[in-house]
């Protein structure tokens, strides 16, 4: 089965190293979380994945084909999609037309879109709204749809459950399980333990700019040390 595959991962910010020798698999239909302590390198090591930021050194494989070296326009191409902390919407234009922009590298195909919009169908009553005029949880639905356009192999999602209420959480979490049971393999970085538990196969715990420790959920419990060793919880 192949999957997303980083050995010996190293990058950082200019002079400043960050990521020290990541190992890292994701595996399709299966959903790993990523936890640690703030400033660990968790969004430093999605960046990485997606080419924003250069890599000193070490691979990262999707099906075996290597992304590293690749332009960070080209990594989508290959399958990868990212959903960012904050969103980041394009704010004045419309839901539809965000979801125009997530899809013109796989050609805006409609049937992709309507795959898109049965899983978020909030999104479905609101394509003319401007985006920026929409809910947190909206936002948040927008930014994962926009992603799912590219029909990706691998989605990245940093704490995209921050700051929202219950009920949207819950919408999301389900979106999450869906893609999971569609073979999508799911990167999660997510703080919260019982959403961990809830919703990842694996978690692998980052410390310092490498993963310390990768462990089955069906091994972990709420109160389990690892949990206040590597995020303080």
């Amino acid at each position: 089965m192949l999957a997303l595959e980083v050995q010996g991962l190293t990058a950082g910010y200019g002079p400043v190293t960050v990521l020290r020798g990541v190992d890292f698999r994701a595996e399709p239909g299966q959903i790993i979380c990523l936890m640690g302590r703030n400033g660990v390198g968790k969004s430093t090591f999605l960046k990485a994945l997606m080419g924003f930021l250069p890599v000193a050194s070490g691979t990262i494989l999707l099906d075996g084909m290597p992304l590293h070296g690749l332009p960070a326009h080209d990594i989508p191409k290959r399958g990868l999609a990212y959903v960012p902390q904050g969103r980041r919407l394009f704010g004045p234009l419309t839901v539809a037309e965000n979801l125009a922009v997530g899809g013109l590298v796989r050609g805006n195909d409609s049937a992709t879109l309507d795959h898109v919009l049965t899983l978020f169908p909030r999104l479905r009553e609101r394509l003319t709204q401007i985006a920026g005029t929409l809910s947190g949880g909206e936002q948040q639905m927008l930014a994962i749809a926009r992603a799912l356009c590219l029909r990706p192999k691998v989605l990245l999602l940093d704490e995209p459950t921050e700051g929202l209420q219950p009920s949207m959480i819950a919408l999301i979490q389900d979106a999450v399980r869906t893609l999971k049971a569609e073979g999508v393999a799911v990167v999660l970085v997510e703080q919260r333990v019982d959403a961990v538990l809830k919703l990842a196969d694996r978690v692998a715990f980052m410390v310092a700019g490498r993963i310390e420790e990768v462990m089955p959920v069906k091994d972990l419990s709420p109160d389990a040390d690892v949990f206040r060793t590597y995020v303080g919880v």
